[in-house]
């Protein structure tokens, strides 16, 4: 009988003691259903392109450029360009895909797709309408998912050009974060050319939480750098780095001009625009814990400085007597 009674107990997910074999934290298994995909083929349409133009060359354009003092460098690199290319640029502020829109040639802004995060932009019907329609936005998954993946795959299929912000969201406070690898990938797997662009500006003209420039049209500065291809067996992740770096040099070229950005970069003398770090009383104690003598343990990274300062250094107005080009043209 009391085998009995436990063989019971057992069907039932108890144990001898009667007690449940499953966790109370255990929650029983279920599928995921991931959510709709919203279409955009729609917004590549002939028709909706013509609208797209109108409204990007007739009321943003307008709009963006009297709200800002735009100075845009380097266009000249992009004369020689031929076919669909990847544009990549850091990313800080909403302003920074119309600032890019507005300031290519029309012959790419036709036959152009934005990537734009999935969980923001895509996460209400009247937002996923508005900006497909207006920046031509299809759904970028930011956190690893693979609904989408193929989709910026099959617009390059497509003769599409895409502008995409490897960074993968904006920055918290206007200083570049490391490039995510998706934009390298594709370059590869496509056999495409990237262009690197680097803004300045833009944080500090509409940073996080407005949705207008701030007051006194502040300026804001556009760069492109010379297309970029993957080399015979560069991997994703060199070629990504190596996006990251041109970035870089083209951030840099606002204080130290052209020739000396060039050099500092030759020489590996630039680092990533990451913001200040922490100053000697602000460190935390394992940054001043020194290694012991005779040890190998490298010294601890100097952590950020706090967020009011990095903020403030980020939205320093740009200034105008910056160094000029060596020579005309550049």
């Amino acid at each position: 009988m009391g085998l009995i009674s436990e063989a019971k107990l057992l069907s039932r997910g108890r144990d001898w003691r009667g007690r449940s074999r499953t966790p109370r934290s255990a929650e029983p298994w279920a599928h995921k259903h991931e959510p709709k995909e919203f279409p955009t083929a729609w917004a590549r349409t002939p028709v909706t392109g013509i609208v797209r133009t109108a409204i990007q060359r007739g009321v943003l354009k307008p709009v963006a450029w009297s709200q800002t003092r735009v100075t845009v460098e380097g266009r000249e690199y992009l004369d020689g360009l031929r076919g669909p290319a990847i544009f990549i640029a850091n990313h800080s502020s909403h302003l920074d895909t119309p600032m890019i829109l507005g300031s290519l040639p029309r012959r790419f802004t036709d036959r152009l797709a934005v990537g734009a995060a999935a969980d923001y932009f895509f996460d209400a019907r009247w937002r996923a309408f508005t900006t497909a329609l207006v920046f031509n936005t299809f759904p970028v998954e930011r956190y690893g998912s693979r609904r989408l993946r193929g989709l910026a795959g099959r617009l390059v299929d497509d003769a599409w050009s895409l502008l995409l912000f490897p960074e993968g969201t904006r920055s918290q406070d206007g200083w570049m974060n490391p490039f995510k690898v998706g934009a390298a990938a594709l370059c590869i797997s496509k056999g495409i050319p990237c262009v690197p662009i680097s803004l300045r500006g833009t944080y500090g003209a509409m940073p996080r939480g407005r949705n207008w420039p701030r007051p006194g049209r502040p300026k804001v500065v556009i760069r492109y750098g010379r297309p970029m291809r993957a080399e015979a067996g560069e991997g994703v992740r060199d070629f990504s780095f190596r996006m990251m770096s041109e970035v870089t040099r083209l951030w840099n070229e606002e204080e130290l001009g052209w020739y000396e950005a060039l050099r500092a970069s030759a020489a590996g003398q630039l680092s990533a625009p990451t913001g200040p770090k922490a100053i000697a009383a602000e460190a935390t104690p394992a940054i001043e814990a020194a290694p012991a003598a005779g040890t190998d343990v490298a010294p601890a990274e100097p952590a950020d400085a706090s967020r009011w300062r990095r903020i403030w250094e980020s939205t320093r107005p740009l200034d105008d007597e910056r160094p000029r080009p060596v020579w005309p043209g550049r």
